[in-house]
């Protein structure tokens, strides 16, 4: 498959990268920096340098152009204010499931946050952050020329990845290694039946090849 990532240069994107190119896929990375450009060719992909807050869809659609999937993995980042929560978080996963229909990439998936309500209440930028995201995830599942997967990982960490996750629509709060959240990602592009599924994702005790599959009810 060729898959193209948005927001290659992500700490999620990176790990997945690596594992799709290993599994002999053809990525692609959008980047915002061209000095990240190297860390993808490192990971195996391709980077393909553009600013998705003020980039148009007839940009980004020729980018996913010949695609059969993408993965939306962007987000303004720590540290960053309310403004580029909407910018970013909303905004950018807007412009790239518009994008994906325009150029008739049907498979989609979302990395989204546990906890991602439109209707989120408070006035803290996290607040702003869960309502963006989740106005973002209620877009694309809105979508009908998507066949979309929206993940919502709980507390990430940098501990090495188990490769035992608990995936389900509704998992309670908890922590997930990086690792094992590109580990997921990957089985899910390789398992099209999650399609109009939004799922929770913490660490627990299912091997992630039988956590998708049960979810996808294979």
């Amino acid at each position: 498959m060729r898959i193209v990532i948005a927001g290659g240069h992500g700490q999620i994107a990176l790990r997945l990268e690596r594992l799709l190119s290993a599994g002999g896929h053809e990525v692609a990375g959008i980047i915002r920096k061209p000095e990240q450009a190297e860390d993808l060719r490192g990971a195996g992909a391709e980077p393909v340098v553009l600013d998705l807050e003020s980039a148009s869809v007839e940009m980004v659609a020729a980018v996913l152009q010949g695609a059969d999937a993408a993965v939306f993995a962007a987000g303004a980042g720590p540290g960053s204010g309310a403004e580029r929560k909407d910018t970013v978080d909303r905004g950018a996963a807007v412009l790239f499931a518009d994008a994906a229909e325009r150029a008739g990439v049907r498979r989609h998936i979302v990395v989204s946050s546990m906890g991602a309500d439109p209707h989120h209440e408070g006035d803290g930028v996290f607040d702003v952050y869960q309502r963006a995201k989740g106005e973002a995830d209620a877009y694309v599942s809105s979508r009908t020329g998507l066949d979309w997967t929206i993940l919502r990982p709980g507390m990430l960490t940098d501990d090495a990845g188990k490769g035992e996750v608990r995936l389900a629509a509704h998992t309670g709060r908890g922590p997930i290694p990086r690792d094992d959240v590109a580990a997921v990602l990957a089985e899910l592009l390789e398992t099209p039946a999650t399609a109009g599924l939004t799922l929770e994702l913490v660490s627990g005790s299912v091997p992630v090849a039988v956590a998708v599959r049960d979810v996808a009810g294979n």
